[in-house]
């Protein structure tokens, strides 16, 4: 799937979520049950979690900064003058998001349109 969605470096583009990660881990749990039950329901369990996150929370590219929302509540802001470097996980199918601030790291499973996020990333916060 592709986007061709160029979003400008001044406007806010608020991110599509995503259920690609949270719906393979609750169907790829099913089968796991008959095996492992507890594994089966600890990834099962999982995968119901990140379909809420992605249900619920939404990243919004600002001209300055990327804001972490839940509903219409600000739950954090990441100025992109303090990035030192982000990168996307496994290409083919993106699974993680990982950006790196002056003060810490952050992991974040692809819970939103990858397209998306990669080309305002590279608009907005150029890899060092």
């Amino acid at each position: 799937m592709t986007s061709s969605f160029a979003p400008n470096t001044t406007s806010t583009v608020e991110l599509k979520p995503s259920y690609n990660i949270p719906v393979v881990l609750v169907i790829g749990s099913i089968p796991l049950l008959l095996v492992q039950p507890l594994l089966g329901g600890i990834i099962g369990l999982f995968g119901l979690f990140l379909m809420f996150q992605a249900a619920t929370l939404r990243l919004r590219f600002t001209a300055t900064d990327l804001d972490l929302y839940r509903g219409e509540e600000l739950l954090r802001r990441f100025p992109y003058q303090e990035w030192q470097n982000w990168r996307i996980f496994w290409n083919p199918i993106p699974i993680l998001f990982y950006f790196k601030e002056i003060k810490s790291i952050h992991f974040l499973p692809i819970l939103f349109d990858p397209n998306t996020l990669k080309s305002c990333l590279e608009q907005r916060c150029p890899r060092i």
